[in-house]
């Protein structure tokens, strides 16, 4: 199976990790960087939507195994910067991009979450955690940026020094997600809200995304 899936529902791209867990390594990190491209590359309306292959995952961030392997080691800070990388191009991506939190999205993968414009997250299973004051990784500047940039303080506080695991309508209640809904509506209610944007003229877009947000993608990129 390939590590993702990239099909069109209309003007929408839809983005399927499959890749179990969906981890990022070296292989996953290119795949996706891989998959932005050819979005860019299209022409007329487009949005993106991302979502995981399987109902138990959207994404469990850092591939821990393989960074601690040979090549992983081999590969040292670049990987991590490659990573660093990736956020900050989906933040400031020239078409919409929304999030459909079918599973659990943790550490790097609720950052992944955090660097879409929206996010739809399924309700009644599946967490949005960093846990990692638990597993004893700081942050790295630029996910520390992100987080910021995107949550308001009181749940930075709450979710980078505590590790809590927060369901759908926690999420929601926190400004985590833009919509908890029902398992089988997620992906369909992501797929509606970024067709809405898909006209939305995509030099304009980016130029207000890379405005929005300039001080995290400078950090995100090690400038």
């Amino acid at each position: 199976m390939f590590l993702l899936d990239l099909t069109r529902d209309g003007a929408v791209f839809v983005l399927t990790m499959n890749a179990g867990e969906n981890r990022f390594n070296r292989g996953f990190v290119d795949a996706l960087q891989g998959a932005l491209d050819e979005v860019e590359r299209s022409t007329g309306p487009a949005a993106l939507v991302t979502t995981g292959g399987t109902e138990k995952f959207y994404s469990n961030g850092l591939d821990l195994g393989w960074m601690g392997s040979d090549e992983g080691r081999s590969e040292g800070p670049k990987f991590v910067q490659a990573v660093m990388d990736l956020f900050a191009r989906l933040l400031a991506f020239p078409v919409p991009v929304v999030g459909a939190l079918n599973g659990h999205a943790f550490a790097a993968g609720a950052m992944l979450a955090l660097a879409h414009d929206f996010r739809v997250m399924r309700a009644d299973r599946g967490f949005f955690c960093l846990p990692e004051v638990d597993i004893n990784i700081p942050f790295a500047p630029g996910m520390t940026a992100l987080i910021q940039a995107k949550l308001v303080p009181k749940v930075v506080v709450e979710t980078v020094l505590t590790g809590v695991r927060l369901g759908g309508a926690q999420a929601l209640e926190r400004g985590i997600v833009d919509a908890a809904v029902a398992g089988p509506e997620v992906l369909p209610q992501a797929i509606e809200r970024a067709a809405a944007l898909a006209a939305k003229d995509r030099a304009t877009y980016g130029a207000i995304k890379r405005g929005l947000y300039a001080r995290t993608i400078a950090i995100l990129r090690g400038e």
